[in-house]
């Protein structure tokens, strides 16, 4: 037990905000850390994120980037796509798609792996809402937003997982919601799909971990982007009520979300699988 103890006593930070040389250099070692092998990096891997062009897909696409990753993305307006790849640079590209185009699917997958290389990466990220009450919501309404978060999703994730599989390796991420988390009023079929989404990152990392194909899910909070700026406009008093049950007490950023991606798929977290990490400034667990 005091040999336990002194281990532990030596294991503690300085209370300088620098380690020490000694320590800073065992903890590196422990962990075969260097900046030729940082286990955040994604040197030279390629992700395929959907809906890509814009806001947290946008910010996806940027930090994996950043992280090394070659990134395609995929959305309906090709303007937007050409304009998010030129502001990432040679390590982005695109490919105009519409994930609510279930036949396509396999072709588009096959493009990408033919074009670039194979896929060690697939964010599902592309979605649509609707902001209304449950009783308005039509059979209609709920199905676009099934096929689109949902049906897109398990498609890819098929697609992909089977080629992910083959090689014995891989890292899917479904972006989810607060609403698979909690109820929210007035978006009923979003958050079914979501919820759905969610349970369906469990049910593929169970089938998928043990082939090397890790599956997980990220839950962002209140983002700051055009869509929740006008949302507050329209409500004032909606961003107030966020705010009062969010312990870190601020609205989060896009890039909050594109690190939480670059973790989830890196070798960093090759011990993750089945998760959902809500990157929300504590909403989830706030009163």
């Amino acid at each position: 037990m005091l040999r336990q103890a002194r281990r532990i006593r030596r294991l503690r930070l300085p209370e300088s905000p620098r380690l020490r040389e000694s320590e800073a250099s065992g903890f590196l070692v422990a962990y075969n850390f260097t900046m030729d092998n940082n286990p955040f990096r994604l040197d030279d891997q390629l992700a395929l994120v959907t809906g890509g062009g814009t806001g947290l897909g946008l910010a996806m696409c940027k930090a994996l980037a950043a992280a090394g990753a070659r990134v395609v993305m995929t959305g309906r307006r090709e303007e937007l796509l050409k304009l998010a790849c030129a502001d990432i640079g040679a390590r982005a590209a695109y490919i105009q798609h519409d994930v609510t185009d279930l036949d396509s699917i396999p072709a588009l997958v096959g493009q990408v792996e033919e074009r670039f290389g194979p896929l060690d990466i697939l964010v599902n990220n592309a979605g649509i809402n609707k902001k209304q009450p449950a009783v308005d919501t039509s059979d209609a309404d709920l199905a676009s937003i099934v096929q689109t978060h949902l049906f897109g999703a398990y498609s890819l994730s098929r697609e992909c997982g089977r080629r992910m599989i083959a090689r014995g390796c891989g890292s899917i991420i479904m972006i989810v919601s607060m609403t698979a988390l909690f109820g929210v009023p007035q978006v009923s079929a979003y958050g079914a799909a979501k919820s759905a989404l969610l349970g369906l990152t469990r049910l593929l990392a169970v089938e998928y971990s043990p082939h090397g194909v890790r599956v997980n899910a990220i839950a962002p909070g209140w983002i700051d982007s055009a869509m929740s700026r006008k949302a507050f406009e329209n409500d004032p008093g909606r961003k107030q009520r966020i705010l009062s049950r969010t312990p870190m007490a601020k609205i989060g950023e896009p890039e909050d979300i594109g690190w939480a991606a670059v973790y989830l798929c890196s070798p960093a977290a090759r011990f993750v699988t089945g998760v959902v990490l809500p990157v929300d400034g504590g909403i989830s667990i706030g009163f």
